[in-house]
């Protein structure tokens, strides 16, 4: 409410409009009254307000964490829509130093301990914190002198979610000079230390990464040379650009990886194949976590293919695999590895394969992957 009033406050100054979203989660009764409380107050102040309801919830697995993505993958597509590019959140600096608790309690490194940031890009979005720097109190101070009404959302006081028991350690930790004043500055400290690692990886990446149909190679005898902070880094980041996943591998699954490689012995990670030689590495899809990805022709699959050809009404883009591949009796003049081909997009009608345009099939068909050596360079940097 507090950052509503203050961008309100801010976008009449500088002209700029300023839209309103709640997200309603579906969890309590209280949320949808709630939010049209704050559609009553957008009115007020003459700001489009739109109320979102996540019905996504089964039941099943973390509920916070689902709850998140649903908010923001909600409001993504609320803002596309409405054909807006930036997103203000709340967050302040209490919540920056119970993230980096939760974050000291799971064994993050430096990524994770850096918290959250005042700005990244994600889905085409820019999202802001405007208020990261400032704590709770100072906002509830803020709506007391100008009379705003808000409403404490009771399960911030539930002890069966993670980051209310946070909150109550970081207060039995205070006489020992752990406060949210001291943590938040540390997470600040380590983003500066994290944008130091990132600019490291991305000249690494510079000199040993070239990307070919997909594939992401690195020079072998440069990346294990690499101090082991940057090659992993550089690994992970080729894992998650092949696999277009937002998260990291674990450490302890990455370890391994990294054993077979020196071992010179193939390995699967994140949707991925790992496969060294004497010279690179070589990391393409694993056709075991694309082989039921199915859209029309004229969709962008797996994220990142995207085909040229004359699409028609029950066209699918579907993985190569066995059965295609054996349609293709010149794959091999591709150059391109069978492990590889096989979780490539082809064009298929029911069962029958069209087109594989990089297995040799083209048939009046091509595709691009969207993305390339420069992507990947850029994205080594966090957004």
């Amino acid at each position: 409410m507090a950052l509503l009033h203050l961008l309100h406050r801010w976008a009449g100054k500088h002209s700029v409009a300023v839209r309103a979203v709640t997200v309603d989660h579906g969890l309590r009764e209280a949320a949808a009254e709630e939010a049209k409380g704050v559609a009553a107050f957008c009115n007020g102040l003459g700001i489009a307000h739109s109320a979102l309801r996540w019905t996504g919830w089964d039941g099943k697995g973390n509920l916070q964490d689902q709850a998140r993505r649903a908010r923001y993958r909600l409001m993504t597509d609320w803002a596309q829509e409405h054909g807006i590019d930036t997103i203000a959140l709340g967050h302040t600096a209490d919540d920056q130093a119970e993230t980096f608790l939760m974050r000291l309690a799971r064994g993050s490194g430096v990524d994770g301990l850096s918290g959250m940031q005042m700005q990244r890009q994600a889905d085409g979005i820019i999202w802001v914190r405007p208020a990261l720097q400032l704590y709770r109190e100072q906002l509830r101070d803020y709506l007391l002198r100008h009379d705003i009404k808000w409403i404490d959302d009771p399960t911030n006081e539930d002890e069966r979610f993670e980051r209310v028991k946070a909150r109550k350690i970081l207060k039995a930790l205070a006489p020992l000079g752990i406060d949210v004043e001291r943590l938040a500055g540390t997470a600040q400290d380590l983003q500066l230390a994290r944008q130091a690692l990132e600019f490291q990886c991305q000249a690494a990446a510079r000199e040993i990464v070239t990307v070919d149909c997909g594939d992401v190679f690195l020079e072998r005898r440069k990346l294990l040379f690499l101090p082991t902070e940057i090659r992993t880094r550089l690994l992970s980041y080729a894992l998650c650009w092949v696999s277009r996943t937002e998260y990291r591998p674990r450490k302890t699954a990455l370890a391994d990886v990294e054993t077979a490689i020196g071992s010179g012995k193939n390995s699967t990670l994140q949707g991925c194949m790992i496969t060294p030689n004497k010279t690179e590495i070589r990391i393409t899809r694993e056709h075991q976590a694309v082989k039921n990805i199915v859209c029309p022709s004229d969709v962008i699959w797996d994220k990142r293919w995207k085909f040229t050809g004359p699409h028609a009404e029950g066209l699918e883009i579907r993985a190569l695999g066995e059965a295609g591949l054996a349609d293709c009796p010149d794959w091999r003049d591709t150059g391109l590895p069978r492990s590889s081909l096989l979780a490539t997009p082809a064009v298929w009608r029911n069962r029958t394969l069209i087109a594989a345009p990089l297995a040799g099939l083209a048939n009046g068909w091509s595709t691009n992957a969207l993305f390339g050596v420069d992507h990947f360079i850029s994205c080594v940097i966090s957004h």
